[in-house]
């Protein structure tokens, strides 16, 4: 947005002061992570500025060497089971929260998202103490579970956020016109829903592949995960393969908040154009 051409001279000079302050902000925020990328390509096992040399050498370490690459199948294969896991329990929580007749809703929601707010640390140590009671550390099953309960919050916001618009109207429509629950739910529920689900299964993907704290608690070597072993080579030693995997980690976060935004915008289209209908008037 321009500034207007009526504005004062003290207006016109905080217009700009604002945005360079935000500029300087931003710059500030995000040149940590900027720098990491030419580090990335130094042809050094050493970081020097100047860069010696450019080169993909721990690229090809990232990608072709046993070590990284087990732990990168590992963080594949969780996030995708919790992935699936979270979105339907999320989900479905969300459709029973949204209802409203639903007892108790605001306790409730607050249980349901309080992973969210507890500290890791804290969440780490009970599940530790938990799933030792029970059998389950230092198996994948443990990891799942513990970062299905980490990831399914962020689903259920989102589509909690999605259903806050719906007009529940439609849904009473079809069921007058002889649909059964599963019908409705499938044939119009879930298409204006959907956007939400996605947007929530992106973030219960990210939370899943980049949790750290709990991997270090509840799996074993078998299990270890990207981020762990990030975090065992920079307590051992620092090597610029982790820089390279942080760079690919880093433009893999900005293509799934690029597709949530996207996602984001179709529902406001969406959204906007159900609102904008004759018929609903």
């Amino acid at each position: 947005m321009a500034v207007s051409a009526y504005a004062s001279p003290l207006e016109k000079g905080w217009y700009y002061l604002h945005r360079l302050l935000c500029g300087a902000i931003l710059l500030f925020l995000i040149a940590p992570i900027l720098v990491i990328v030419p580090l990335s390509l130094n042809s050094v096992p050493f970081f020097t500025y100047p860069l010696a040399g450019l080169s993909l050498r721990w690229y090809e370490e990232f990608f072709l060497t046993i070590r990284w690459q087990g732990a990168l199948h590992n963080s594949i294969f969780v996030a995708i089971v919790v992935t699936v896991l979270s979105t339907v329990l999320g989900t479905l929580a969300a459709l029973g929260l949204s209802r409203p007749s639903f007892p108790w809703r605001t306790a409730v929601m607050s249980v349901l998202i309080s992973p969210t707010v507890v500290p890791i640390v804290i969440t780490a140590v009970g599940v530790y103490f938990f799933y030792a009671d029970v059998g389950l550390l230092n198996t994948f099953a443990a990891l799942i579970l513990a970062h299905t309960t980490l990831a399914t919050p962020f689903v259920i916001i989102t589509v909690t956020a999605t259903l806050a618009g719906f007009d529940r109207s439609l849904t009473r429509a079809a069921a007058g016109l002889g649909a059964p629950p599963i019908t409705a739910f499938f044939k119009v529920t879930l298409p204006l829903i959907l956007p939400g689900m996605i947007s929530g299964a992106l973030f219960a993907f990210l939370t899943s592949f980049d949790e750290v704290v709990v991997a270090l608690f509840v799996a074993s070597p078998e299990q270890r995960t990207l981020p762990r072993v990030m975090f065992s080579g920079i307590r051992e030693e620092i090597s610029p393969t982790i820089i390279a995997a942080s760079t690919v980690l880093m433009l893999f976060s900005i293509a799934v908040l690029t597709s949530v935004e996207l996602l984001r915008r179709r529902s406001e289209r969406l959204r906007g154009m159900r609102n904008t209908d004759p018929v609903s008037h």
